[in-house]
């Protein structure tokens, strides 16, 4: 290739670097050698070596929540990218921008069953928010930009690009690479309206200057929308108590005395009660999910209730409302903030306040050989004050690490919501901490969401990369075992993970320093001097093998059968 002519492998490579990306995550394969020959060669990207296509889509859905940007995944084709169809399905669910690049078999033999031919671009349709095979290297460029661009605005997700073989490999003139990088494009039938209507804003100021117990729910659309700001205005300009959901901690300072902490199926009971009281409810970028309306038409039952969403398919999907405002939450939250004049809710306050002083969470006490895993995140909420992004897999030690840290921060919370998936932990604190470099990263994981993408602790050696792994084992699938334990009559199928391998060998395997902590003895000195390593590490903390977690709602219920309303269990 001379220097007056590009290839297709080249331009994905320059036209990455020219929307914004600086790093991306990948595994290399017969399908993709063309863009692996280039990355080779180019110095304007950098790119993380991943050991699973799984790992490379979770790095960059990590990355894409710590940063708030887009991450990017590059696989080959079949397998590989039908391996990264759980992180694009995770990425889906929680409205996170990544940009996925697959390599395809050459056109010459699309439909043919090739040697690692899979139609990706028809598995992945209901799980992306667009997708694209690329039949030409002449719409290479625009398609590049376009599936950025869809990504990242609206409601964001996951786009993917397939490219075949062949057309990385054609090429064309620099020129001609540089004239469509600058033709513009346009997308018929995709324009997300940002701007919510005036008469609806009206009706819900109306509301919320009526209110005697107003509440706000604030959910992970505040952060996309990177309307924080706009929302600490408006509660403290009225003296509304905030509540969050799993997705939307942070997006409110967890400290402030306004704040309620989480809602839901594992939310506080201060929450959760208000959820009942409130008169209007302001609810802020959330989607009525199951985890947090078990049974969406009781849900805040008393309530008149104003739902902004840029999405309008989220619109009365699961819980019908008084005033809908379809456009972007900052927007519309500071048209609200234009014209609500100041309040206090003294009565309300004072209710919310005893709610929080008279259930505040807490947990079992055990003997000093012991330790709880409650207590080894309330340690390291006591030692962190605020001032890391917090990474969790899925199951228990989630719900814990979103009741017992305090998120102060937009974007300090990197979690799978949506779909739940296991594994997710290991890829995404990495992915975090190669787009946040300057934070501290802590990763809390259970001893079966670290199996399943294990082998991604390699990335902390060959990068050099000081993430915190704290490990929770109690030898259980921890939530699966809670629900057989209580709905289940105690029938433990399959949960039993007492045969687990040493994790300690398994880090120094790959490199990692670990240390292995069984009782409480010394927790705190412990976990401060590994937070205060400037590398990464194992931290195995064994914890008691039956804790369930607390504050719980069952599936489809009510408030009104909140079992274990201060943490524990009731009968404790």
């Amino acid at each position: 290739m001379s220097s007056d002519t590009i290839n297709g492998a080249r331009i994905v490579l320059e036209t990455l670097h020219r929307i914004g990306i600086r790093d991306f995550f990948g595994y290399p394969g017969g399908a993709v050698i063309p863009i692996y020959d280039e990355i080779y060669k180019y110095k304007g990207l950098n790119h993380y070596f991943a050991r699973h296509e799984q790992g490379a889509a979770h790095e960059a859905d990590g990355y894409a929540r710590a940063t708030g940007q887009c991450g990017v995944c590059l696989a080959t084709s079949g397998p590989g990218a039908t391996n990264l169809v759980t992180g694009l399905m995770t990425a889906h669910m929680d409205s996170v921008p990544i940009l996925a690049i697959t390599g395809q078999v050459g056109r010459s033999l699309l439909g043919k069953d090739a040697f690692q031919e899979s139609d990706i671009v028809g598995i992945t349709m209901p799980i992306t928010k667009n997708n694209y095979l690329v039949k030409s290297i002449y719409d290479l460029p625009r398609i590049l930009r376009e599936a950025h661009y869809i990504a990242t605005t609206g409601r964001p997700g996951p786009v993917l690009v397939d490219i075949p073989k062949d057309v990385q490999l054609a090429s064309i003139s620099r020129a001609e690479f540089e004239r469509l990088c600058e033709e513009p494009f346009t997308l018929e039938g995709y324009e997300p309206n940002y701007k919510g209507h005036p008469l609806q804003i009206k009706k819900a100021v109306k509301l919320l200057q009526e209110a005697k117990r107003p509440l706000i729910i604030a959910g992970a659309g505040i952060l996309k929308g990177q309307a924080s700001e706009a929302l600490y205005e408006l509660a403290t300009k009225t003296q509304i108590p905030v509540t969050n959901t799993l997705l939307g901690l942070g997006s409110f300072p967890g400290g402030h005395e306004l704040f309620l902490g989480m809602l839901g199926m594992h939310g506080t009971a201060a929450a959760n009660f208000a959820t009942e009281e409130a008169d209007v409810v302001l609810a802020a970028g959330i989607r009525f999910d199951d985890r947090i309306a078990g049974n969406p038409e009781a849900f805040c039952k008393q309530a008149k209730i104003i739902h902004i969403d840029i999405d309008p398919a989220e619109i009365e999907k699961n819980r019908s409302v008084d005033v809908p405002i379809v456009g972007d939450v900052k927007q519309v939250l500071q048209a609200m903030n234009a014209v609500l004049p100041e309040s206090t809710h003294e009565a309300w306050c004072k209710q919310t306040k005893a709610w929080k002083e008279a259930y505040a969470l807490r947990y079992r006490q055990v003997a000093a050989d012991r330790l709880v895993p409650q207590k080894v995140l309330a340690t390291l909420n006591e030692l962190l004050q605020g001032e890391a992004i917090i990474v969790t897999d899925v199951g228990q030690h989630q719900m814990w690490a979103a009741q017992y840290f305090t998120y102060r921060a937009p974007n300090s919370i990197v979690t799978s919501g949506g779909a739940g998936t296991m594994g997710f932990g290991l890829p995404a604190a990495i992915g975090a901490q190669v787009g946040q470099p300057n934070k501290k990263v802590v990763l809390i994981v259970g001893d079966g969401g670290l199996q399943m993408t294990a082998h991604e602790l390699m990335l902390l050696k060959q990068y050099q990369l000081p993430v915190k792994v704290v490990l929770l084992n109690n030898s259980y699938l921890g939530m699966v075992r809670q629900w057989q334990e209580l709905f289940n009559d105690k029938r433990y199928s399959f949960v039993d993970l007492s045969v687990n391998p040493d994790f300690q060998t398994l880090a120094a395997a790959y490199g990692v320093r670990s240390v292995k902590i069984e009782g409480q003895h010394d927790l705190k000195a412990k976990l401060e001097a590994e937070l205060a390593s400037d590398e990464g590490v194992l931290i195995e903390c064994v914890v008691e093998r039956e804790e369930n977690v607390y504050p719980m709602i069952p599936a489809g219920m009510t408030v009104a059968a909140m079992r274990g309303a201060k943490g524990v269990a009731d009968d404790e």
